[in-house]
């Protein structure tokens, strides 16, 4: 019986409702500044429905490209020493926002951390195929592996964006410890973390300050509190149903990175319960259906590609939930798919397409 090459379509849909859906509260929660800042209402959206398409006409190649070929070395060396190069590029731009995030080419930026960690879970899980019954060998594969995830998160976290050098160092601790880690190891690392956190948190001043609007929301509500208090503003406002799409308050100049980092604030207050329970079993679908996909894989790298992509979108989505709801500290995360930045939908997409790869070729395996 002959085979029909089969993706995962429900996983394919879920991706197309939420990229729709985010591009619909991209117009919706940016066109007020937008108009301000460049006399088109539509400039954000416009840019973010640009990203969208180059994003699923990539997704659709990777589709169909064999994801074995991101098992290779030849190709895992020029990627990563491709992204090492970009990332070091970037720190020479000049600031964006108080950072080196983005390489800019007159309408076009792209922000290379988010390359970065597509092609860090490739390789991650190119070594733990190759390495994994040895992982537990400090020297001879413990430490080499651990420098190369350290000089990439260190890159990322010198921009300064500590939350993707954090999400990446916390995909890496999970596909470690399930390819079996000594407990000992972890130990050392969380003592570790712990300095880290102390030298990049509680001894910069603006992120202790998040810290600090995290334990009391409103301790500061003109200041360090200011983004927090109106989130929750936002979302408290909007109730069951939502007071109604495009007609947010709080987006009107009160709350900050209203179109981007606090997108879900704005769904919450225009589209109420019912808008963010969508978005929320949007990401439980992608959760499910890629832990489907990977159960299934052929081999093991794939089953560590898949997992990483598939904790990738879904831990950065509880990220952001969690932190536009005051249960986290502020941090600029993006929501995947939805909010406005280019470099995350279409790097998402790209991912995604990988892990419609996967599931193709582990329906395969079980038809046969």
């Amino acid at each position: 019986m002959a085979y029909k090459p089969t993706n995962d379509r429900i996983l394919f849909f879920s991706v197309v409702f939420l990229t729709i859906f985010g591009l619909v509260m991209v117009y919706s929660a940016s066109s007020v500044v937008a108009s301000s800042q460049h006399g088109m209402s539509s400039y954000f959206f416009m840019r973010q429905l640009v990203h969208a398409a180059l994003g699923f006409a990539f997704l659709i190649v990777v589709m169909n490209k064999d994801y074995h070929v991101w098992q290779k070395p030849k190709v895992l060396l020029v990627l990563l020493l491709c992204c090492a190069a970009v990332l070091a590029f970037v720190l020479t731009q000049p600031k964006i926002n108080g950072a080196h995030r983005w390489l800019r080419w007159g309408f076009i930026s792209f922000q290379p951390s988010e390359v970065a960690k597509l092609i860090l879970l490739m390789f991650i899980a190119a070594f733990l195929h190759k390495y994994e019954d040895q992982i537990n060998q400090p020297l001879r594969r413990l430490l080499p592996f651990g420098l190369v995830i350290a000089f990439f998160a260190g890159l990322i976290a010198i921009e300064p964006d500590l939350g993707q050098a954090v999400i990446i160092c916390m995909i890496t601790a999970i596909l470690l410890f399930i390819a079996g880690l000594s407990w000992r190891y972890i130990g050392g690392a969380a003592v570790l973390a712990l300095g880290v956190f102390y030298f990049f948190v509680v001894k910069v001043p603006f992120r202790w300050e998040r810290i600090k609007s995290f334990v009391n929301p409103f301790h500061d509500p003109l200041g360090s509190g200011w983004q927090i208090s109106q989130s929750l503003t936002a979302v408290g406002s909007g109730g069951f149903s939502g007071v109604g799409l495009g007609a947010s308050k709080q987006k009107l100049f009160f709350l900050p990175e209203a179109s981007s980092d606090f997108i879900f604030a704005v769904i919450g207050e225009e589209l109420g319960l019912i808008g963010t329970s969508l978005v929320a079993i949007g990401f439980l679908v992608f959760f499910f259906r890629g832990i489907r996909i990977i159960l299934r894989c052929p081999d093991r790298f794939g089953f560590y590609l898949g997992l990483g992509i598939t904790l990738m979108v879904v831990l950065q989505g509880f990220i952001n939930i969690s932190m536009v709801l005051a249960m986290m500290p502020t941090k600029g995360i993006a929501l995947p798919f939805m909010s406005q930045g280019g470099s995350s939908l279409l790097m998402n997409l790209i991912a995604t397409g990988v892990l419609l790869n996967l599931s193709h070729h582990g329906l395969h395996e079980a038809a046969e």
